[in-house]
């Protein structure tokens, strides 16, 4: 039985004959280096209309594969099924030219990087006009007209105005409502969003989520959401498939498969929630091992007549304890990052002052900066760029011990095989380059580098917004781990909140520049005494299915 919402074309029951897509026997086969290699294998799901049927695992899955197929985005000899029929129509007995007329008027596809989706030298108003005269014989002004209409149905300010804009010129939320706004133009029965939401702060991700379902109720259409997020799943899935390496392993009711999981893949992807493994440290009085005091960091924008200065930090004071976990949260733009620049030393500061070990190193000698440089040290968001990939992981590791000079060829040799079975990798992986390695062990090879120095303090900037659920359970049990045996301190910066509140003994809010919160992190999210705090906990998706429903009500649908 479908699990029901309210409001919702989803809460009546609806047999399998109105079911909008049906997939049996999938297959999908690709080649690449001089071989045939099956990345969907037997795929069998149906959506229905009305419905958010939710398409489940980890990057490799299949998932993204599935749904270009179902979008005739494949060669044809790439492609095997034994059906695939979209509102009515057999897809397999399609041409090509026939399948491209049928995308945007009965299937559309909302992808996830919405920057690189949008034509940049286009107007939005300009690539929804073509977008709609590619599919339906009308004059220009009607077509524009449409293009206003819809960019006021998904929630853009001034429209009217705005229909004349470039991409670059909108937020990353707003480019993603243009997504939208593109995949509806013509009403679809299908709509596909492909991670939708990966890249989007927590606050922007509540509203495309709730835009997403009213769009829902509102046309009637259908949706398969893909996605490795569990949370968004919690809150909008009716059904709910599971992939792994290519097939469907358990498929049904979101809330048979997320409350009673019959398939070992399925309970291990739910065991990777976030769960509690902070462990407060002490404040026995002693001196913070970093202090810093009315940190800002100032940046020019614009040239000539709109050249202005933009305050990326304004005035932050934060202390860090020896051996804790100090999360600090915001959303993009809030000046994290531009902050963990200066904790470790790769930005200097306008103005303020920070002191590691009681000793000051903003504006202190050259041999007071290579004390911080070697005592705090930064892992980073992406470890597909962060990583040299000339290099090989022995030199990635050892590369902090050459440039300081510090031991002997032999003695560098061994301190990195050292770190590799630190972070659970084995020494023998030295000799081989970034392009072998998986995501996430990519970031267990940035976190070695870091530690190679033995430094007091982590800064770890989105260390696992990158990564799958389990990659990022198993990450952020090794920096725990970590903590625990080394006696560090880590400053955890993040938009995902329901993580950070398992993990952190305080927390600390950015907006705009500056702090407008920090405590112990259970009376931060108990009791916020910040309307901004309390808009991004009220934006958390749901841990639980029976939380489900919560985020839609709690976030308004804004711009």
């Amino acid at each position: 039985m479908m699990a029901s919402m309210e409001n919702s074309p989803a809460s009546s029951p609806i047999g399998p004959e109105h079911a909008v897509l049906k997939v049996q026997g999938l297959t999908v086969t690709l080649s690449g280096n001089g071989r045939r290699t099956r990345v969907v294998d037997g795929v069998d799901l149906a959506v229905r209309r009305g419905e958010v049927f939710a398409l489940l695992g980890e990057s490799g899955s299949g998932k993204s594969m599935t749904a270009r197929a179902i979008m005739g985005l494949l060669d044809d000899g790439d492609v095997e099924a034994e059906r695939m029929t979209l509102s009515g129509t057999d897809l397999l007995s399609l041409d090509a030219e026939q399948r491209r007329r049928l995308r945007g008027v009965t299937v559309s596809l909302v992808l996830q990087d919405a920057l690189s989706a949008l034509n940049p030298v286009l107007s939005i108003g300009d690539q929804i006009v073509d977008l709609i005269r590619a599919h339906r014989r009308v004059g220009r002004q009607v077509a524009e007209a449409r293009a206003v209409e819809l960019l006021t149905l998904v929630g853009i300010p001034t429209p009217d105005k705005r229909v004349y804009d470039y991409p670059h010129q909108f937020s990353g939320g707003q480019r993603q409502r243009i997504l939208i706004a593109m995949a509806i133009a013509l009403e679809p029965d299908l709509i596909i969003a492909d991670e939708p939401t990966t890249a989007l702060d927590v606050t922007v991700q509540a509203q495309i989520l709730d835009l997403l379902l009213s769009l829902r109720d509102r046309l009637g259409m259908g949706i398969l959401l893909i996605t490795h997020d569990l949370g968004v799943v919690m809150e909008v899935a009716d059904r709910v498939a599971i992939m792994r390496t290519g097939r469907v392993v358990e498929a049904g009711s979101a809330d048979e498969v997320l409350t009673a999981p019959q398939h070992p893949y399925t309970r291990q992807l739910l065991n990777s929630m976030p769960r509690d493994v902070s462990a407060a440290a002490d404040d026995d009085g002693s001196a913070p091992i970093l202090d810093a005091r009315g940190l800002e960091r100032t940046f020019r924008s614009g040239s000539g007549r709109r050249a202005h200065r933009v305050a990326a930090v304004a005035g932050v004071d934060l202390q860090l304890r020896a051996g804790e976990i100090l999360a600090i949260v915001g959303e993009s733009g809030s000046g994290k990052s531009t902050l963990a620049r200066m904790l470790v030393g790769l930005d200097r500061p306008d103005a303020g002052s920070l002191r590691y070990r009681d000793q000051e190193v903003t504006r202190g000698r050259l041999r007071d900066r290579r004390i911080l440089r070697r005592g705090v040290q930064m892992v980073f968001q992406d470890p597909y760029m962060s990583l040299n990939p000339r290099m090989t992981v022995q030199q990635i590791i050892a590369e902090p011990l050459a440039a300081t000079r510090t031991g002997t060829p032999s003695r560098r040799r061994e301190r990195v095989a050292e770190l590799l079975d630190l972070v659970g990798l084995t020494p023998e992986m030295g000799s081989r380059f970034p392009h072998q390695f998986s995501g996430g062990q990519r970031q267990r090879i940035g976190i070695a580098r870091a530690l190679a120095l033995n430094p007091d303090v982590l800064v770890c900037d989105e260390p696992v917004s990158a990564l799958d659920v389990s990659i990022r359970a198993q990450i952020i049990d090794l920096l725990c781990e970590l903590r625990e045996r080394l006696g560090m301190s880590i400053v955890f910066i993040a938009h995902d909140l329901s993580l950070v509140r398992h993990i952190a003994d305080r927390v600390a809010v950015m907006y705009l520049g500056n702090m407008v919160e920090i405590g112990a992190t259970e009376e931060v999210y108990r009791h916020p005494s910040h309307p901004y705090t309390r808009s991004l906990l009220s934006a958390i998706p749901p841990q639980t299915r029976a939380e489900r429903g919560m985020l839609a009500r709690r976030t308004p649908l804004s711009a």
